[in-house]
């Protein structure tokens, strides 16, 4: 197999961008740094289309090692033929190949084996052949022994039939053929394990053809399978199959054995190749829900990371609770910590007027711009408390209702403790609150992303699978926006490409023995990062501090002497990169003609352009082009909702089915994917991402369920 061409073919890309991608990945770098840093030779292909590469390639190359294991094992048994040879080579599937082993594949004791060792084996081979002259029944009797366990006529018709019956079922193409068939035509069944009510009840008889049902559907029949609620089996038209098998083993020609072939091709299916077929197919469709939820989970978390930071503001957090009390931690613009506190405006203690008082005075003193609500326990009561505070606040002050998913795991774990061993628990959840509004992703990359909760079932994935795309989700990321040397923590920097949590401390280490960093190369001098490795991370850290000002770009340093030639050809100084007066510099460089000033410097095109909006914007934040979060001043409730009311709301969460949307209710509401686009969506991530700001009109209110239902809304000019 063509392992590129294949993925060629497959992404939709060419050949040469396939095997440069390849190459490039094969060569130790990194996807984000190909990417950016490696357009000319891949085409342009962007981070999402090379991991997707850098996946297919680990399949196929799995494939190929498969491929091989299995001519050995059948070479080493001394049954390898061309005839296996060119079947194996055919093979595009692990089912296919593993078909092809079957066979010869070593077994456990079975019906045939024992049969066989019975001596059947030559009255199967006539039973098939089906001559027409011969009496199956008078034959059988050659082959009775009691020494053997034959011991009649009937046992040797049955053993001879248990060898066809284990023939067919090892036979490569019927077992395709049934597979094929089965999926294409088969249904998902499921049924009631249990009685009485549950989140499972619209599987208590249901029945969904399998190369239809979504994946979040199988996910649910999955986990309520485990949980004993439902029993689940897959449905094929069984007498069609084995009519399919007779048609292929009995011949046309009347025979005394006929009958036991048929007999044999309905205990072939049934008994071996149908159970085996259903946990296939079962197994595949809970592999492709997994990587699709993965991939959801994924796409949610890259939005999430992706949400623009509030700069310049004072922040209050504020983690709701019950018995314990609010926990209350204000923050300064650059995330350091003013003061702490603990209130009681929520049941039981529901000291309103004092709380009210403490924190009116935490926010005149700090002058406090942002109230952080965590969303968890207590959150509908501390968001309608603050609400009402907020009318007797001088300061113009407003709220937001922030995602507190994985902060309790934050703040009990060892970085946690380290970042903040003054404070208890529970007030560094407080921190945490506060910093997610001021930068989302300097603050989430502190948790493991599979605490963050913006995903479906995530509990039920392949726990090694979805950390690495997890992983790789968020070195994008922060690669993407990029982390200033001399500020950013271990967190962070252990995400950027090229960097390991190792090299991270060790930067971290340096930083602190040598006060800060003045230039990119002095990367170099830091433990565990090597030439290999500096290359790799280096465009991606910004260094404000030193005297080479493209240190504070995105331009990569193995490119600083095109930059500097493209500076003087344009007319500009490092002092106008500093100033930030490049504003006009495309419009020059378009002046020139792109093409020709790319190969006056000796760069392709892509790092051209992308070098023209980097030193246009030095040092620019991608974050910053997308919507900002909703910020509130009065808090509703679930009860105060009516049909037929809109508001502006946040996308928190994406799912197959639709999207779930804050509109301010400490409750969200979903809009189903049937009301999220104009017009037919496919996928509801196609429609809406984490983190938009998007128009929405109440349907329905279920209060008692906390059930909200939403639709889309669009302008005219939409």
């Amino acid at each position: 197999m063509d392992i590129t061409a294949k993925i060629a073919s497959e992404l939709n890309i060419r050949n040469s961008q396939a095997e440069a991608a390849v190459r490039l990945i094969d060569e130790g770098n990194t996807v984000p740094f190909i990417a950016r840093y490696r357009k000319e030779a891949t085409g342009s292909l962007d981070d999402t289309a090379l991991r997707l590469l850098e996946e297919k390639l680990k399949q196929y190359r799995a494939l190929e090692q498969r491929r091989e294991d299995v001519r050995r094992l059948i070479g080493e048994s001394g049954n390898l033929t061309d005839e296996i040879s060119a079947s194996l080579d055919s093979a595009v599937t692990l089912a296919a190949i593993d078909d092809i082993y079957r066979p010869f594949r070593p077994k456990r004791r079975t019906r045939a084996s024992v049969a066989a060792e019975a001596g059947l084996t030559p009255l199967a081979d006539i039973m098939l052949a089906q001559a027409p002259g011969i009496d199956i029944v008078a034959e059988s009797e050659k082959y009775i022994s009691s020494e053997k366990g034959v011991n009649s006529s009937e046992d040797a018709l049955r053993g001879a039939m248990d060898i066809i019956a284990e023939r067919i079922s090892d036979d490569p193409a019927y077992r395709g053929w049934i597979r094929e068939y089965t999926f294409k035509n088969g249904t998902v069944v499921t049924s009631a394990k249990t009685e009485g009510d549950s989140v499972y009840s619209m599987y208590y008889d249901r029945s969904e053809p399998v190369r239809s049902i979504p994946p979040h559907r199988i996910l649910a029949i999955d986990r309520g399978e485990k949980e004993g609620c439902l029993t689940v089996k897959i449905d094929a038209d069984r007498e069609y199959i084995e009519g399919w098998l007779t048609a292929r083993l009995v011949r046309k020609q009347p025979s005394s054995s006929a009958e036991y072939v048929r007999e044999a091709a309905s205990d072939a299916y049934s008994r071996l190749i149908a159970p085996s077929i259903r946990n296939e197919i079962r197994g595949a469709l809970t592999e492709a829900a997994q990587k699709s939820a993965i991939s959801v989970f994924g796409e949610n978390l890259r939005n999430l990371l992706m949400i623009p930071p509030v700069r310049g503001m004072t922040v209050m957090g504020f983690d709701p609770a019950y018995r314990t009390g609010c926990k209350i931690a204000v923050v300064d613009p650059l995330g350091e910590v003013l003061e702490t506190a603990v209130v009681y405006p929520t049941p039981p203690q529901c000291r309103t007027a004092e709380a009210e008082k403490t924190l009116i005075s935490m926010i005149n003193r700090h002058k406090v711009d942002i109230i952080s609500i965590g969303n968890g326990t207590a959150s509908k009561e501390s968001e309608i408390f603050v609400s009402d505070m907020l009318t007797r606040v001088d300061r113009k002050v407003s709220y937001i209702m922030t995602n507190e998913a994985g902060a309790s795991v934050y703040s009990a774990s060892e970085l946690g403790a380290k970042e903040f061993p003054q404070f208890d628990v529970s007030l560094r959840s407080a921190v945490s609150i506060a910093r997610r509004v001021q930068d989302p992703m300097a603050e989430l990359v502190k948790i493991d992303p599979k605490s963050i909760g913006v995903g479906q079932y995530q509990h039920d994935m392949d726990p090694k699978a979805l950390s690495e795309s997890l992983s790789g989700v968020v070195e994008s990321c922060v690669s993407a926006v990029g982390a200033d040397l001399n500020s950013a923590s271990v967190s962070l920097l252990s995400h950027i490409a090229g960097i390991t949590a190792r090299t991270a401390q060790s930067i971290y280490e340096y930083r602190t023995e040598n006060r800060l960093f003045t230039s990119r190369s002095q990367l170099r001098k830091v433990k565990g990062i090597g030439e290999k490795a500096y290359i790799q991370c280096a465009g991606f850290l910004r260094v404000p501090e030193s005297d080479e000002v493209l240190d504070n770009t995105a331009v990569h340093p193995e490119s600083y002497e095109a930059a500097k030639k493209l500076l003087l050809l344009l007319g500009y100084t490092d002092a106008d990169v500093r100033g930030g007066k490049l504003g006009d510099i495309r419009t020059r460089a378009e002046e020139k003609g792109i093409e020709r000033l790319a190969g006056e410097i000796g760069i392709g095109v892509p790092t051209l352009a992308d070098m023209l909006t980097e030193l246009a914007k030095p040092g620019r934040d991608p974050r910053d082009e997308l919507p900002k979060p909703v910020l509130r001043t009065d808090a509703m409730d679930i009860s105060s909702l009516r049909v037929g009311m809109e508001f502006t709301g946040t996308v928190r969460n994406v799912a197959d089915f639709g999207a779930f949307v804050d509109i301010g209710v400490h409750q969200d509401g979903l809009v189903h994917i049937s009301k999220l686009g104009k017009g037919f969506v496919r996928r509801a991530q196609d429609a809406a991402k984490v983190g938009d700001i998007i128009r929405v009109r109440v349907l329905d209110v279920d209060v008692k369920r906390g059930r909200i239902s939403l639709e889309r809304v669009f302008d005219k000019r939409d």
